[in-house]
């Protein structure tokens, strides 16, 4: 928990690292291994005043060294100025019960960007 508080302030604010973003929306589906595939919903909104951290934990009971980084897929959108992005992502990480493959997500990320100045 204090090595993702360390890594939250590395990260810095969206306003430092994206000035040009107003606002980012993360909606996931994560799902499981098993007989009820769908483990949650999940929407994130991100202001200029949040962390610019993207690194979704994963909900895996146990789960070691896993999770969902979405911060290499947010700095090419936002380089590219894509508005909206998706795809899936497969949690890696390890648990004694679960295979390493054991979690995944389906997401949508909507990008809101400031309107020039003129």
């Amino acid at each position: 928990m204090e090595l993702n508080k360390q890594n939250r302030l590395a990260a810095g604010l969206l306003s430092e690292r994206f000035p040009q973003v107003s606002g980012i929306v993360i909606s996931m589906t994560y799902y499981q291994k098993g007989a009820n595939p769908v483990l949650m919903l999940r929407t994130v909104n991100v202001v200029p005043t949040d962390s610019a951290y993207f690194n979704m934990e994963c909900v895996i009971k146990g789960c070691v060294d896993g999770g969902f980084d979405l911060s290499k897929i947010i700095a090419n959108m936002v380089k590219a100025r894509k508005k909206i992005g998706k795809g899936k992502l497969t949690c890696c990480g390890k648990t004694d019960v679960h295979p390493s493959d054991h979690a995944s997500i389906d997401y949508e990320i909507d990008i809101r960007y400031n309107k020039k100045l003129r």
